[in-house]
């Protein structure tokens, strides 16, 4: 049997781009049966390759999955400021989910072969979920090299997502991926009797044009965000009374945004903003959040701006009500405390028709 050209196999390469996702209010409910209103980042993205090949490759990435060093003291510092995993696991564990997920759903699957590669620029540990854009694109690129993509309903695809990091021991709530699944701006409500009865949660897309110009800040050299769930979930399963009627009111936040974004109510969406960063500083206190997190927010209260987290820390997403005066004052601020600043740019939906298809009425 001849061997394909290259240049065959080069135009059956599938390419799928999953950009950086911003939470914009009410997370971490979205890990308690809250609600979130998140937006794709196209500051930042992770894309995957799938090239068809004779056996089934994960290629590692030169960076980010680095397995040669110039010694033992090059190994430990990388191991310090990078940890110990790159992409490759994040791959095989997708794999994994979507062929089990294609067997239990009496989905056949061809039995051709492929290569996996990917590429990612989104920063390390600053809460704007690089690990499940990684996922994300890889998971697009199966669906379209099996054609299976009008099979897979778009709102099942998050717990897919998901499902392949959990493997991994990740710990994260849903609204990352629905935001990467979806593009754009979603409105996400994970009530628990939509999750019991649908297995999801209920995801509304909103017009990217109805928000105001916002600013990205993060630090280059971001603390450890992952710790972050840890204590506050157990006491949330265990009835804390003050945990649970927080998050209760974090979830509303998002509520009380949709329609202060709906209306363009924009000072209603910075008292909002700055309402749920209190509200989670209260219920994971300053140790767990970081003192350089808390220093990215308070950076941009101090010049009368909006801010929190974009996730669990590393980075935050600012909204300056007083316009360009007031993000030059947030510029010449963040860049005498050494933190990175950038006009937020957000990617409107992407889902394509075969998508579109997929999702109710």
């Amino acid at each position: 049997m001849d061997e394909e050209s290259p240049s065959s196999r080069k135009s059956n390469e599938i390419e799928h781009k999953v950009y950086a996702r911003v939470g914009l209010l009410g997370n971490p409910s979205d890990v308690y049966y809250g609600r979130t209103i998140s937006f794709s980042l196209a500051n930042f993205w992770a894309t995957v390759k799938l090239q068809p090949s004779h056996h089934l490759i994960i290629t590692p990435h030169p960076t980010h999955d680095l397995v040669q060093f110039s010694g033992l003291d090059h190994l430990v510092n990388r191991l310090q400021s990078e940890g110990y995993y790159g992409g490759v696991r994040l791959l095989m564990s997708i794999c994994k989910v979507f062929y089990n997920y294609c067997n239990e759903n009496n989905i056949e699957l061809s039995k051709e072969n492929f290569t996996l590669s990917y590429d990612t620029n989104i920063p390390r540990q600053t809460g704007l979920s690089g690990s499940s854009a990684i996922v994300c694109a890889a998971l697009n690129c199966l669906l379209d090299f099996y054609k299976v993509r009008h099979l897979v309903k778009v709102e099942i695809r998050p717990d897919l997502i998901l499902s392949a990091e959990k493997e991994l021991g990740i710990i994260a709530g849903l609204q990352d991926r629905v935001a990467q699944v979806y593009g754009g701006l979603v409105y996400m409500d994970f009530n628990k009797d939509h999750m019991e009865k649908l297995g999801h949660g209920v995801y509304t897309p909103m017009d990217t044009s109805l928000l105001p110009p916002l600013q990205l800040i993060y630090a280059e050299n971001p603390s450890d965000s992952g710790k972050v769930h840890s204590t506050v979930q157990k006491r949330w399963l265990d009835g804390d009374e003050f945990i649970v009627s927080s998050m209760a009111e974090v979830a509303d936040l998002a509520l009380q945004g949709q329609t202060a974004i709906l209306e363009k109510d924009y000072s209603k969406l910075a008292d909002l903003m700055n309402r749920n960063f209190d509200l989670r500083r209260s219920m994971f206190g300053d140790d767990a959040l970081g003192s350089l997190n808390i220093e990215m927010v308070e950076v941009a209260r101090r010049v009368g701006a909006a801010s929190k987290f974009t996730g669990s820390g590393g980075a935050v997403v600012v909204f300056c009500p007083d316009g360009p005066p007031q993000v030059k004052l947030l510029e010449d601020a963040c860049k005498e405390a050494g933190f990175v600043i950038q006009p937020v740019k957000v990617v409107p939906s992407y889902l394509n028709e075969d998508d579109l298809k997929t999702l109710p009425g």
